[in-house]
């Protein structure tokens, strides 16, 4: 359990001290989060070969399904608003996630090859 805690804290694998990034980013200024290259406190490298992190594109991909399918449950058949309205709202909830999003992905997939 505490390794799911560390991941979604994006904190380094190996130490549990280190942070993955640098900065957590700003979706409204579109800024993506910076990542460190290696831990700041035990020199553990992050991408560990070239193209490492294109799989996190996948692990994001469910993220972002999972929150748009979440999104569409509660707003279309508990609120029961209209799909127009449920459709802004799945989008604006896609873009307002999406930093965190990428922070989650990445640090899930270096905890999956940890």
């Amino acid at each position: 359990m505490s390794k799911v805690v560390d991941a979604l804290n994006c904190k380094c694998p190996s130490c549990k001290k280190g942070k993955i990034f640098m900065n957590g980013g700003n979706i409204l200024l579109l800024n993506i989060p910076k990542m460190n290259n290696r831990c700041p406190e035990c020199n553990y490298k992050f991408e560990r070969e070239t193209g490492f992190f294109f799989g996190a594109m996948f692990v994001s991909y469910a993220l972002a399904a999972a929150q748009m399918i979440a999104s569409l449950v509660v707003f279309w058949y508990f609120i029961d608003l209209s799909p127009l309205r449920v459709f802004a709202i799945i989008g604006v909830t896609a873009f307002l996630l999406s930093t965190i999003n990428f922070k989650l992905s990445r640090s899930i997939w270096i905890y999956l090859f940890y």
